[in-house]
């Protein structure tokens, strides 16, 4: 939870906790693979009692930014020449269909000078583009199995027709992508999705669905859909290998289901264009519902930085140390996860109490945010350790000495 790694006040001085954690995260022998078999385990666990109908595989990147860190030597520019140097992260986060919990990343890669640091293959592999990543991400994740129908969610970074088409020839392998304004065939013509979202209007399919919030603001969701497909050859976009080839393929029969936010005006905030191959037993509702649950990896990449572990101030001076310290880190992000969820007699006071330990303040009608919980779990394990060296008697003593400490006696 800190950019150096800080010790628990047991017998061991920080140092040797300092040097114990140097050596485990530095050590070839501790493989990436081995690290994620407990957060797999986590997340069959977790999906039993979260889940109710399918499993969210939410699917992300993010940018560890390291612009003054010169002793990372394995740093790589990131996709701007206008970004500091740092390491790619990609993880495949684990989402509850019923209420959009985190439950556990079940895959991690992380982007460095020397390839790819994989959870996958537990080493160091070739670059893919960020799309030619998801398909092998996407079967391993389906090699858990997990023991529900998996969909996997991701951003309109993801809105490719070859990759589309890739997916599709998966059995049983569903999808939910937030396209931009493309051209799809719908009502037997080509148009875009704005034209298609013009006309659902105009025979007013949309249905309000549910109050959410956007940017802290109450707001409205109204959702409508249209069978539409793809026809459209799609296009390879690899302008560093000069790659930019056409991929003709068959026509692909998808739901468009396009979500509206509008505020307590009226007014349309933000279109989804959210394109699937579900099965109609999902309804419009439930999907742009589950893809507003995509948020929960953004609260995940939260909790590693800013909000929590601040790992972009982490001092590990290779890709291989800092993949397998997040993965140590993701650990205590599923316990988090898992107290916040529960609904355990003892849950609620247990969160209290790490709230009082976090000394954060929290929002009017607000019980925890998962931040504060990370931060209350750490004074308590400290706390504990104190306890086993120190008697009551002794801290009393301590304490009393510390707060009310004689002056020093002036020299004759």
């Amino acid at each position: 939870m800190a950019c150096g790694i800080h010790a628990l006040p047991d017998v061991h001085t920080s140092f040797a906790a300092t040097q114990a954690a140097y050596r485990f995260f530095h050590n070839r022998r501790v493989s990436l693979r081995s690290l994620i078999r407990p957060l797999i385990a986590a997340g069959r666990e977790e999906a039993q009692r979260a889940c109710d109908h399918y499993l969210l595989v939410v699917h992300d990147w993010s940018h560890l930014m390291y612009p003054k860190h010169a002793r990372k030597r394995d740093r790589v520019m990131l996709s701007s020449k206008h970004e500091p140097e740092g390491y790619e992260l990609h993880t495949a986060l684990l989402v509850s269909d019923r209420d959009g919990s985190p439950l556990a990343p079940v895959v991690m890669s992380l982007r460095a000078a020397d390839g790819v640091h994989c959870s996958r293959v537990g080493g160091v592999r070739a670059a893919e583009s960020p799309l030619d990543e998801l398909a092998p991400a996407m079967a391993f994740v389906e090699q858990q199995e997990f023991g529900f129908p998996l969909v996997e969610i991701i951003d309109a970074e993801a809105d490719s027709v070859a990759h589309y088409r890739q997916w599709s020839e998966e059995p049983g392998r569903y999808f939910l992508v937030r396209a931009d304004d493309r051209i799809v065939e719908h009502a037997g013509r080509e148009q875009r999705c704005s034209a298609v979202r013009e006309t659902l209007r105009q025979e007013q399919a949309f249905r309000q669905t549910r109050e959410v919030q956007y940017h802290g603001r109450p707001a409205q969701q109204r959702v409508a859909e249209a069978p539409v497909r793809l026809l459209r050859a799609g296009q390879r976009n690899r302008p560093g290998r000069g790659d930019r080839r056409r991929i003709p393929g068959k026509p692909l029969a998808l739901r468009l289901v396009i979500a509206e936010v509008r505020d307590a005006a009226g007014e349309v905030e933000t279109p989804w264009y959210l394109l699937t191959n579900l099965p109609p037993e999902v309804d419009a509702s439930t999907v742009a519902l589950w893809y507003y649950y995509r948020w929960a990896v953004e609260s995940y990449f939260k909790l590693l930085k800013t909000a929590g572990m601040n790992v972009e101030d982490w001092q590990q001076e290779s890709a291989a140390a800092i993949a397998r310290r997040l993965l140590v880190a993701s650990m205590a992000c599923v316990t988090v996860w898992r107290l916040a969820r529960s609904e355990h007699p003892q849950a609620r006071p247990a969160r209290r109490l790490l709230v009082r330990l976090s000394g954060r303040q929290m929002k009017r009608g607000c019980e925890f945010t998962r931040p504060a919980l990370l931060a209350g779990l750490w004074t308590l394990l400290a706390m504990l350790e104190v306890l086993r060296t120190y008697s009551l008697e002794n801290l009393r003593a301590l304490a009393d000495f510390a707060l009310h400490l004689d002056p020093p006696s002036r020299p004759p």
